[in-house]
């Protein structure tokens, strides 16, 4: 008569207990694959697919089973990916890589984990692999290195139109404290552009908005005594900058000689479109009085408007003393806008 063990009896139902516990995990981590972005797949050795889950579209649609990568994948994809397989197999060891596919108009990325799989004497009889979607991280990774680039473009642009300054200030500063006086000013002019500029994420500054940032401060009743009328577009980061240098100086004389110096003044601005896609700027001052006003010495303030800031931005402009006030009309042309607003 046989004796049956206990114990092994205690096991087996203990050992189908683990298998159905192992089988409901595989369950529900496949279950969960599709909203994770991540693809596992089993090979035999020759490289043909077993099993797989969650494939990507732009790797196949239907069923993989008994195909190989040369069968999904474009030729020189498939080339590389099968090349890495074949030398997990022949090594034993995982491999890693990223792949670039193209899906119809789109460019997407994957990274791909190789692990071979061991029988008990450590012979390898296939391959498991984790495929992951990083087509995300890939497009964050390129934003973020085109913003850095356009940050050291853009800052290597701000510092040469300080160098600018810097040097027409000195050159028409007589003593140093007129040339700190200056030289803050139109620097506190650059730092509001760049505000605006900054604000909009890189992509420049309304005019509208530049206008009334450069010369609110100057205006005992800025709403009163500086009116905008016209068009509102928005000027690219460059244009800004420059178009806010000249807003400025206009400011200043404006104060210091002009309509804002002035109970009776004020300022008169108008955007009119002219040209393919370009704009006219006419900055205008008035006042009631018989008083005629000044454009004051021709210093910088002058050289900036007539010559730095149209140079800089590809255009002409026109300064002049008419009988009943100053006028200044600067034509700004259309690749000084975001086409894009």
């Amino acid at each position: 008569m046989s004796m049956v063990d206990p114990g092994s009896q205690r096991q087996e139902p203990n050992q189908r207990e683990n298998d159905r516990a192992e089988a409901e995990i595989c369950r529900r981590l496949v279950s969960v694959l599709p909203h994770t972005g991540v693809s596992i797949a089993h090979q035999d050795p020759s490289l043909r697919y077993i099993w797989a889950r969650n494939i990507p579209p732009s790797w196949s649609r239907g069923p993989v089973a008994g195909q190989s990568d040369e069968d999904l994948l474009p030729a020189s994809v498939a080339t590389r990916l099968t090349t890495e397989k074949r030398k997990a197999l022949e090594l034993g060891r995982s491999r890693d890589l990223e792949l670039q596919i193209e899906d119809g108009r789109r460019t997407r990325w994957f990274q791909v984990h190789i692990e071979p799989e061991f029988d008990q004497n450590r012979v390898v009889i296939g391959l498991t692999s984790a495929i992951v979607d990083a087509t995300d991280q890939k497009r964050r990774e390129q934003t973020l290195s085109a913003l850095l680039r356009e940050v050291s473009h853009r800052s290597k642009n701000l510092l040469a139109i300080i160098l600018s300054i810097a040097g027409q200030t000195g050159r028409y500063s007589t003593d140093i404290a007129t040339f700190l006086e200056r030289f803050r000013g139109r620097i506190h002019s650059l730092s509001f552009s760049q505000d605006l500029v900054t604000s909009s994420n890189w992509r420049g500054a309304a005019l509208g908005e530049l206008i009334r940032q450069q010369t609110a401060r100057y205006a005992a009743n800025p709403d009163r005594d500086v009116v905008f009328t016209g068009v509102d577009p928005r000027l690219n980061p460059g244009g800004a900058l420059h178009i806010g240098l000249a807003l400025h100086e206009l400011a200043v004389n404006s104060l210091s000689y002009g309509a804002l110096s002035r109970p009776d003044g004020r300022v008169e601005i108008s955007a009119t479109p002219v040209g393919d896609g370009g704009l006219e700027l006419v900055w205008r001052e008035v006042v009631s009085g018989d008083e005629p006003l000044q454009l004051g010495e021709r210093r910088f303030g002058s050289i900036a408007l007539e010559r730095v800031v149209p140079t800089a931005i590809g255009g002409h402009a026109c300064l002049e003393m008419l009988p009943d006030g100053l006028r200044y009309a600067l034509t700004i042309p259309a690749d000084q806008f975001d086409l894009d607003q």
